[in-house]
C-alpha cells in the first residue's frame, strides 16, 4: 500500500512529577516567544523604541486569550455557557461534577476581533499612528503563531479531521477510533507557514509595506481562505450544524476574505507616517 495509518495518541504534556506542561500551552508560549522577536526586528527597522514592544506583547497577549475565549463561547457553545456564566472566564466547570478543565474552548475568529480591537487602542494609547500601520505588521507573528496552535491541536486530538476512508491519514486512538483521519491541524499549520513566509517577504523585500492596509488584507485573504476550504475535510465542531451547506468557522471566515480584498484594493495613498 502507499499509504499506512499514523496511529496517534501522545502524552498530554511534559510531565515534570509535580507538574505537567501541556503541549497545548506550551506551543502559545512558543507562538508569543517568537512573535516578540519577529516584532522587534520590525521595530528596529522602523526605528521605534522598544519600550512599546512590552506594551505590544501584553495588548497581543490579552487579546488573543481573551478574544479566543469569547469567540468560542459567542460562536460555538452559548447554548452552554449562557447557564454557566462563571466558567467562561475561570478554567473549571461546575456540572455536572466539578472539574477543572483549562480554557479547552478558544476560537480564531474571536482571537482576530480581539487583536485588532487591542491595536486600535494600543495605537491610540501608546504607539500613536495609524492603526493599519500596526495591523500591517502584527499579522506577520500572528500567521506564525497559527502554525503552532494548529500543532498544539494536533497534539491534543481536537479539531479533527473527517475519515479519509482510505489508509492514508492519522488515527486518533485517544478519541478511541480505529479509522484514518484527516490531519486536518497539519494541513492548516502548514499552510499557514506559507501565508508566514509570503507576508515577511512581502513587508522586507517589497514597497507594499508602504501602502497602509495592504499587507493585512493580505493577510485576511490568505488565512481565511485556507481556514475556509481546510473545513471541508474538518469535522463539524457544533453537532448540530452538521447538515449546514457552510460550518460556522467557514460562514465567519467570509465577512474577513471580504474585507481583505477591500484593503488590498481600496484607494489610498502610500504611508509616510513616521
Amino acid at each position: 500500500m502507499l499509504f499506512n495509518k499514523i496511529y496517534w495518541n501522545p502524552s498530554e504534556g511534559i510531565d515534570l512529577g509535580f507538574f505537567v506542561i501541556h503541549y497545548y500551552s506550551l506551543m502559545f508560549v512558543v507562538a508569543f516567544t517568537i512573535g516578540w522577536y519577529l516584532m522587534k526586528s520590525i521595530y528596529e527597522r522602523e526605528g521605534i523604541a522598544l519600550e512599546k514592544l512590552d506594551s505590544l506583547f501584553i495588548y497581543t497577549v490579552l487579546a488573543t486569550l481573551i478574544g479566543a475565549r469569547l469567540g468560542h463561547v459567542i460562536f460555538y457553545d452559548w447554548d452552554y455557557f449562557q447557564n454557566h456564566l462563571l466558567e467562561i472566564f475561570l478554567p473549571v466547570r461546575f456540572e455536572p461534577e466539578f472539574e477543572f478543565t483549562g480554557f479547552r474552548g478558544l476560537a480564531s475568529h474571536g482571537a482576530a476581533i480581539g487583536i485588532i480591537t487591542a491595536m486600535y487602542l494600543y495605537c491610540r494609547n501608546v504607539l500613536h499612528k495609524p492603526v493599519l500601520w500596526i495591523l500591517d505588521r502584527i499579522v506577520i507573528p500572528v500567521a506564525c503563531g497559527g502554525i503552532f496552535v494548529r500543532i498544539g491541536n494536533f497534539m491534543n486530538s481536537e479539531i479533527i479531521g473527517k475519515p479519509t476512508n482510505s489508509d492514508f491519514g492519522v488515527v486518533f486512538t485517544k478519541l478511541g477510533e480505529d479509522f484514518a483521519r484527516h490531519p486536518a491541524q497539519l494541513y492548516e499549520a502548514a499552510c499557514y507557514l506559507v501565508v508566514f513566509l509570503i507576508l515577511w517577504f512581502t513587508y522586507w523585500k517589497t514597497l507594499k509595506r508602504e501602502k497602509l492596509g495592504y499587507i493585512f488584507g493580505l493577510f485576511l485573504v490568505l488565512l481565511w481562505s485556507i481556514r475556509f476550504f481546510v473545513e471541508f475535510v474538518k469535522e463539524p465542531q457544533v453537532g448540530e450544524r452538521v447538515n449546514w451547506v457552510l460550518n460556522t468557522g467557514q460562514w465567519l471566515s467570509i465577512p474577513f476574505i471580504i474585507a481583505g480584498f477591500y484593503f488590498m484594493y481600496r484607494p489610498s495613498t502610500k504611508s509616510r507616517v513616521k
